[in-house]
């Protein structure tokens, strides 16, 4: 049986006559209210566009090395600690 979710939250778009029309031929298509078949394109795009900011796959090489630059420890950087100990505009004045 599947689990129901109840449908709080709004989102209003505006859209041109002919996006509207391909939105309803769309769903009429795929047997769905215009809005179920927004909502679940619109989910799976976004689904899409984060997986990789999410989950990323590494073979067992470039995991070892990726450990390793996690656990080594950090480099000095001349030009960075010059920049914090230069003033700054967030500063106050002494």
């Amino acid at each position: 049986m599947a689990t129901r979710v109840t449908r709080s939250e709004k989102l209003d778009l505006r859209l041109s006559k002919d996006a509207k029309r391909t939105l309803q031929a769309a769903a009429a298509a795929a047997r769905k209210t215009v809005s179920d078949f927004v909502l679940e394109s619109a989910l799976s795009e976004a689904e899409a566009r984060l997986a990789d900011r999410r989950i990323f796959v590494l073979d067992p090489r470039d995991w070892d090395a990726f450990i390793a630059a996690l656990d080594a420890p950090p480099r000095r950087h001349a030009r960075l600690e010059r920049l914090f100990r230069e003033f700054s505009v967030f500063d106050r004045d002494p």
